[in-house]
Order: structure tokens, then C-alpha cells, then sequence
């Protein structure tokens, strides 16, 4: 049988984002968005179940979630090599994984192209700020880049909230506490009304998932906290639909009124692949001013994508804009530039 800290290490020595561990195929990882196979061994459920056990060992966690539910989260590190994150499952009554590759160190925002003033909208002092995108997208890799913006240059206590812990953050010029959802706490919604009684300056919000975990959380950011969270939406104007959706129809109105004067900043991201073969992410940036404001509280949000669309400043663009951009800078091709484009015919004359 592999031995999986041996096989981790090696495959995180090769840049790989995922590993996939599932019956009926070599195991395989992803290196650059593309599908690699480690090995042309076909995976049965024998070995996979104990390449499985393997992992919950070094965790030092029980499998009986996986076992009963068919599905389980959580994160291990191997010392010196990198940290995981592990979703392991069920299918077709065999167990199976995907492990995410988190580096120890944080990234550097530079290195990664997040603009400066994408990483400006940290210095918020209240508010609610979002990340959002697709799965996989990077976000978590922002919102780390983020706090550790805050952590190295301000004197606050944030507190992180997630499911699991990705990046771990030592303490600098920030106190930072890091609860794991199930493991340090039982749900985001009491996690967050707690962190409400702990001083928070800053909270960080693994995933705004329901309306009452929205709903705490715009609490939180209304009564002087900066709200930092994702979501799986893609654009500014979708985001603030979404949040607004989740709410009975009786409440949306007052909650549209919430929204208007508590969001602060809307980050949507994708990752584009290059011309060299790797991927950057392209970005979109919608700071609420009070025109935005106003569009939000009389519900004339599909108004929001023409005004960033026709915007050129630092702290509004649209996401066309960011490929434009990568797209002169030739670190991508003018077909990948239209298929990630939210308007690939007005993009096109630009180029």
C-alpha cells in the first residue's frame, strides 16, 4: 500500500492544487487546472479506503462522520512539506477524497497579481466586505492575503471563523483567533454571535451558506465590525441579489435597506490560464459609493454591471477590464480573454 505522507509530499513537491483519490482510476492530481495521473495504477476500494485512513490517522480524527453521513471536511498538515484540506466522501459505496495543497506560508499578494487596491479594501474600518467567485477560484487564497494585510499593519483582534482552518496566522501587530467550525465551535451562526462578545475588530467569515448566518453577519457589520466573507456568485450585481434572495420576500425590503448601508466592497475573482501554462486570476472590484448605495435601497441593482462597466478607476472595474489588462500584458491569449469575459462583444472591439 502507498504510503500517503510519501506520496503528499511528492505530489505537493510538483505544485499540485488537488489530489484526487478515487476508485476505478490512478491516483491523479492537478497541477495548473489540468488533470494529471500520478502512476497507471487503477485504484480499487480497498486501496483507496486505506490510503482514506491513512489521512485520518495523521489528522488524529475518527472516521465515523464519513462512515455514517458519507461526507466529511476537515484539515491536516504534514511538518515541513505543506497543509491539506480534505473533503472525503462516499460513491458508488466506495470512500473516496479530494485533498486542496495550502502552502505554510502565506502567499504574497504580488506574487499572486492581487492589484493594491483590491488588498486597499482591508483597511476598512466597518462594513461588510465579500469575496466571491467560483469554486476554486482562490478566494480563500485573498481573504488570507487580506487578514495577514491587516495583522502585519494594524493593532486589532480578528477573528476567523471557517470549515476548516486553511491558513494558519501567527500573531503581529493583530491578535488573531482561528476557530474551526466542529472542531472549536458548533455552528457559524453561535460561533458568530460569540464572536460578537470576544472585542472582534475584524471577523472572518469562512462562507455565508444560510439567511441566518447572512443575517448575523450584516448585524455584525452594522454595529461597527468589519465583516470580511465569501460567496459562490459571480459579478457585484448577482452577489447583492443573492444575499437579498435568501430572505423571505416580506423581509427583503428591509433587508435591501441593511445591505445599502453596510456593504462596503464586492471582490469577484476567476482563475484564467496563461500563455505560459499556469493560471492567474482576473479580478472585478465594486466599492459602494453613495450612487451604488442608492441603487441597492430602490432595487435597481441589474443598473450596477453598466456603472462598473463604463468605470476606470482603481476601485472600480469590471472583471473585462482585469483581462483587458492581462490580455496587453500578454500573459493571456484573446480567446481565454473572451471566454471568462461577462461581455465577450463589447470586449472583443477593445481588443
Amino acid at each position: 500500500m502507498m504510503d500517503i505522507i510519501e506520496t503528499l509530499s511528492e505530489i505537493s513537491q510538483k505544485g499540485a492544487s488537488d489530489i484526487f483519490i478515487v476508485a476505478g482510476r490512478p491516483l491523479s492530481c492537478k497541477i495548473n487546472g489540468r488533470l494529471e495521473t500520478i502512476n497507471t495504477e487503477r485504484l480499487m476500494p480497498v486501496d483507496t479506503e486505506g490510503m482514506i485512513s491513512q489521512i485520518y490517522k495523521l489528522a488524529n480524527r475518527d472516521m465515523h462522520t464519513v462512515r455514517e453521513t458519507g461526507d466529511d471536511d476537515f484539515a491536516f498538515a504534514i511538518p515541513g512539506i505543506s497543509r491539506y484540506r480534505a473533503s472525503t466522501f462516499k460513491q458508488r459505496g466506495s470512500l473516496a477524497a479530494v485533498v486542496r495543497v495550502i502552502q505554510f506560508a502565506l502567499p504574497d499578494p504580488k506574487d499572486l497579481g492581487i492589484p493594491d487596491s483590491i488588498m486597499n479594501v482591508s483597511e476598512q474600518n466597518k462594513g461588510l466586505v465579500l469575496v466571491t467567485g467560483p469554486a476554486g477560484s482562490g478566494k480563500s487564497t485573498t481573504l488570507a492575503c487580506m487578514i495577514d494585510q491587516i495583522n502585519s499593519t494594524m493593532d486589532k483582534h480578528i477573528i476567523t471563523l471557517e470549515e476548516p482552518v486553511e491558513y494558519l496566522h501567527s500573531h503581529k501587530k493583530s491578535i488573531v483567533t482561528q476557530r474551526e467550525i466542529c472542531l472549536d465551535t458548533e455552528s457559524y451562526v453561535v460561533a458568530l454571535r460569540a464572536a460578537l462578545r470576544q472585542s472582534p475588530d475584524v471577523i472572518l467569515l469562512g462562507e455565508m451558506r444560510d439567511y441566518e448566518t447572512i443575517q448575523v453577519a450584516m448585524t455584525a457589520a452594522e454595529t461597527g465590525h468589519l465583516v470580511i466573507s465569501t460567496l459562490h456568485t459571480i459579478g457585484a450585481a448577482n452577489t447583492i441579489d443573492r444575499i437579498i434572495d435568501v430572505f423571505p420576500a416580506n423581509q427583503q425590503r428591509q433587508i435591501a435597506t441593511q445591505l445599502s448601508m453596510t456593504l462596503q466592497a464586492v471582490i469577484s475573482q476567476s482563475l484564467v490560464p496563461t500563455t505560459d501554462n499556469t493560471l492567474t486570476a482576473a479580478f472585478e472590484l465594486m466599492t459602494v459609493n453613495p450612487a451604488i448605495r442608492n441603487m441597492i435601497r430602490e432595487n435597481k441593482i441589474h443598473q450596477i454591471d453598466g456603472l462598473l462597466y463604463s468605470s476606470v478607476s482603481d476601485d472600480m472595474f469590471s472583471i473585462d477590464s482585469s483581462l483587458l489588462k492581462l490580455y496587453k500584458q500578454q500573459r493571456i491569449s484573446e480567446h481565454t480573454a473572451l471566454t471568462f469575459a461577462d461581455n465577450p462583444a463589447m470586449l472583443k472591439k477593445k481588443l
